[in-house]
């Protein structure tokens, strides 16, 4: 996947829903597509807000205020060891939500949440009034419901990845995805 090509399907389905959506990237591919010309393109694609993993916010004054000339929120990741001037200093450049990164490692689905999110969410709540997603791990309804508890948002990404793997080529690819979705979110 290329940055343009995240565009292009962006723009593609912005037409056919009503959803805010996030561009998740590594800053590399956002430097080679060029930061003066990925404001404009990506308002045009339909993109609402831009989470650049690997981009500290130390070092991300430029890109921030271009992201937010095109009207493009930054999002930025708060993880269990964020120290607290840098909780605040993320607090005050981040627009839209801020993610909170529910444990320390890597992504991937895991059989249970840690407490370690609902302590990083009361934290970040003591320096910012946005809105906080918790991700990282998140696979189950059980999971979500949980996060709803203490979070505005729960991200799944590694279960849906995983879902995509297990269904291959099928043509109810994006069917069978939007149920694996709405699963998620159900009432039991």
């Amino acid at each position: 996947m290329t940055v343009h090509g995240a565009l292009m399907c962006a723009r593609n389905v912005t037409p056919h829903i009503d959803v805010p959506i996030v561009l998740f990237s590594y800053f590399n591919p956002l430097l080679q597509f060029g930061p003066e010309p990925f404001g404009p393109a990506a308002i045009q694609a339909g993109i609402d807000a831009v989470l650049v993993t690997d981009l500290i916010p130390e070092e991300a004054e430029s890109w921030t205020q271009n992201l937010l000339q095109h009207r493009l929120d930054p999002i930025f990741l708060v993880a269990p060891t964020t120290s607290e001037k840098r909780l605040a200093r993320i607090a005050h450049q981040a627009h839209g939500f801020i993610y909170a990164v529910s444990r320390a490692g890597v992504t991937g689905t895991r059989d249970e949440m840690t407490r370690d999110a609902d302590a990083l969410v009361k934290r970040v709540r003591s320096v910012s009034d946005s809105p906080i997603a918790v991700g990282f791990g998140i696979s189950s309804p059980e999971q979500v419901r949980a996060v709803w508890r203490f979070a505005d948002a729960a991200v799944v990404g590694s279960a849906i990845v995983k879902q995509i793997e297990k269904l291959g080529d099928s043509p109810d690819l994006v069917k069978d995805i939007g149920e694996f979705a709405r699963s998620l979110v159900a009432e039991t």
